[in-house]
């Protein structure tokens, strides 16, 4: 498959942002102007067509965390969202303990800090002491730790935990495990149940390639029944098409946590998105993107000053590469390679770079020769 057919970017750009948002695939705008195209000439007149996208999307989804069904999969606003129904969703009692990583995007800190009112006890594991950061997890935890929530990817430095060996330790001690994976899916392979996660949550718009405002929330089955309703309406009940039934009860499956209507010109362009990660295969998309990253690397290894910020080794690493320069300030040089056309973030004191799979090695290589024009001029 040629991937750069599928990516018409701006041949001025070096676009190294995926961490943060993803360009669309040329067939995700086509699926959109193609909705926009039927919803001004007929209006909703195919809605049980487009119905049928939800369910495929739905099921995309599935298979990209290998969850037991579609119907476990909730499509909601954001990743905060998700999180947000499950911090408020639990029971909590004072004295309970939730354990996180001191590199937490705010997402993930902020609902769990939001507990403490209630007596929760919210505690940082330090990902940089002398342990690996799975076990400086799990060293964090006590016997009153109700939930462990950490992101698969760290969204600065990169660190990319063993979630496996991690979900299997903290499903072992009857500790809840919620995983912010918004970072890894569409990235590398991603399987909830192998990893043993109680939650799942990651927005459509980084790796996924889609738009922001839709988002994946995914609860292990036997625990739907945990989690105490936030929001309600017709769209998140049993035999949501009877509008007459006056007496009302939550689905059973994971659409009683939508409470009204779906976000469907978000569906249709996150499925065509997903569609493409699918037809090339995630493990050809990890592969490629792992390949990717060793260039990068390889490349960046030459530049006078260089300090990486992010796990190097191919068994800790993801799409994340992190890095600052001796001597020059991270935010500066940030602005002057955007200005240069490489589409970057200043996120965790350096600079990030975050490629993709179809990223060509020219656009690597053509980046690391542009930061090297912009430090001539900064020393």
């Amino acid at each position: 498959m040629d991937f750069q057919k599928e990516f018409p970017l701006d041949p001025e750009l070096c676009y190294l942002n995926h961490a943060a948002v993803a360009p669309w695939p040329a067939r995700t705008a086509q699926a959109v102007s193609a909705f926009a195209q039927q919803n001004m000439t007929q209006g909703a007149r195919a809605y049980p067509e487009w119905l049928k996208t939800e369910t495929e999307l739905r099921q995309r989804l599935q298979a990209m965390i290998n969850a037991p069904h579609w119907r476990d999969i909730a499509l909601l606003k954001s990743t905060s969202e998700a999180l947000s129904f499950v911090a408020q969703g639990l029971e909590w009692n004072p004295g309970d303990q939730i354990v996180i990583t001191s590199d937490e995007f705010p997402s993930n800190r902020i609902v769990w800090e939001a507990l403490t009112k209630h007596g929760v006890k919210v505690v940082e594991a330090n990902l940089h002491g002398d342990d690996s950061p799975e076990e400086a997890i799990l060293d964090a935890t006590t016997p009153t730790t109700k939930l462990v929530s950490v992101s698969s990817v760290q969204y600065a430095s990169g660190i990319r935990l063993n979630l496996e060996h991690l979900g299997r330790e903290l499903n072992r001690r009857g500790i809840l495990f919620c995983v912010d994976a918004i970072q890894s899916i569409g990235a590398h392979q991603f399987d909830a149940q192998r990893i043993g996660a109680d939650f799942v949550m990651a927005d459509g718009h980084k790796w996924m390639l889609g738009p922001e405002g839709l988002a994946l929330f995914y609860v292990k089955p036997g625990l739907r029944n945990r989690l105490e309703l936030l929001e309600y309406g017709w769209h998140m009940v049993q035999n949501r098409g009877n509008y007459d039934l006056k007496h009302w009860y939550p689905a059973e499956d994971a659409t009683r946590f939508e409470c009204g209507s779906p976000n469907m010109l978000g569906i249709h362009a996150l499925n065509a998105s997903l569609s493409l990660l699918l037809e090339v295969g995630m493990e050809q998309v990890e592969k490629q993107l792992q390949h990717n990253m060793s260039i990068l690397i390889d490349a960046l290894s030459s530049v006078e000053g260089i300090r990486f910020l992010s796990p190097r080794a191919p068994g800790s690493r993801a799409g994340i590469l992190t890095f600052d320069i001796a001597g020059v300030s991270s935010n500066n040089l940030y602005q002057a390679l955007m200005a240069r056309g490489v589409i970057c973030a200043c996120r965790g004191g350096g600079v990030r770079f975050s490629p993709h799979f179809y990223t060509s090695e020219e656009v690597l290589l053509r980046a690391v020769e542009i930061l090297k024009e912009v430090l001539r001029t900064k020393r």
